[in-house]
């Protein structure tokens, strides 16, 4: 991954650039979460008992922390240390920001 200074579809200042197999493997997560989602309406919407769309929710909620856990780690290791090792030390804060948003 590299991050360049580039503006991004959503008007922010910086973008990752991630290999073919990084945005397939992210890609495929956020389609399984689609589905996912997709599931769970449809269970409403056909009146499911409250306990089962409960347990598919939970598994969304973890399916949506293993796809932040990926895109950290992969954050750490290449932006983050490439940016301290250029002597951009503010990065640390930005991560404990975010970290501290995932943590909520």
């Amino acid at each position: 991954m590299n991050h360049t200074d580039e503006t991004c579809c959503s008007g922010c200042a910086r973008k990752t650039e991630r290999t073919e197999e990084q945005k397939r493997k992210l890609l495929n997560r956020l389609s399984r979460l689609e589905g996912q989602v997709r599931g769970v309406k449809k269970m409403v919407e056909n009146d499911a008992y409250c306990n089962d769309v409960l347990i598919q929710s939970a598994a969304i909620s973890a399916a949506v922390d293993a796809f932040s856990r990926e895109v950290l780690r992969a954050h750490l290791h290449s932006c983050v240390i490439r940016d301290i090792r250029e002597g951009r030390d503010e990065v640390a804060d930005e991560l404990m920001e975010t970290l501290e948003r995932l943590m909520r």
